[in-house]
């Protein structure tokens, strides 16, 4: 599918809040792949993004061109970006496939647009409308106390993040849609306190916490 994505309405189950997300922190942690439900939905390999590829990915390495390769910003030297053609898809992806499926990216393993419906981000704000209309049709199954308060939790953070952002250092904030997402994601549980009664409710952290946390997270990263 090569064209727009049509917002039809319909509202698509993304399975149970509940198992989704020890299943995205398995994936983000590279421990495995998602598992996304996409149908015939190729959103993601057309909607004008970057794919970093580690320097240790060297099967995939292999399957592209060098000149599809530049240096990633901000990461070691080694660690590149492969960019998009000019209609803004994959250079990968051909013949609305993924011309390299079995040795694709780490970033196209882990890569799950139901982390923009779990936190509450909305991915136009990179300019990645087709991938946000997909993302307003997913609705998890959310039918358990903890579920809910791990989903106002994942939101919490995204919205602390919004509005913190000048207290955060540069270096550490996030700078993408997708980034902030996957930001939100992975520090929820620093927004989600416990009473003496085994209650467990939302709240805020102090920046200095958050930020201390955030520092924690980023030296965790490969």
């Amino acid at each position: 599918m090569d064209g727009p994505i049509e917002n039809t309405g319909e509202r698509l189950d993304a399975g149970s809040l509940a198992e989704w997300v020890p299943a995205m922190q398995l994936a983000i942690s590279g421990a495995k792949d998602a598992d996304v439900p996409c149908g015939s939905c190729t959103a993601c390999c057309t909607s004008s993004q970057f794919i970093h590829i580690a320097p240790d990915e060297t099967a995939t390495l292999r399957r592209i061109p060098k000149a599809l390769l530049f240096p990633a910003p901000r990461l070691p030297v080694g660690h590149v970006v492969m960019g998009f053609t000019e209609r803004g898809h994959c250079p990968m992806f051909v013949d609305s496939a993924c011309s390299i499926y079995d040795d694709r990216p780490q970033t196209c393993r882990t890569y799950d647009c139901r982390i923009f419906t779990a936190t509450g981000v909305d991915a136009s704000e990179d300019g990645r409308d087709d991938i946000a209309r997909r993302t307003r049709e997913w609705e998890f199954t959310v039918d358990e106390s903890k579920s809910s308060i791990v989903s106002g939790a994942m939101r919490a953070t995204a919205d602390f993040i919004r509005v913190q952002r000048p207290s955060i250092p540069s270096e550490l904030a996030p700078t993408t849609a997708t980034q902030l997402a996957v930001l939100a994601f992975e520090l929820h549980e620093l927004f989600i306190t416990e009473n003496e009664r085994g209650v467990k409710t939302i709240a805020s952290p102090t920046v200095t916490a958050f930020n201390a946390a955030l520092s924690a997270q980023r030296r965790r990263e490969p």
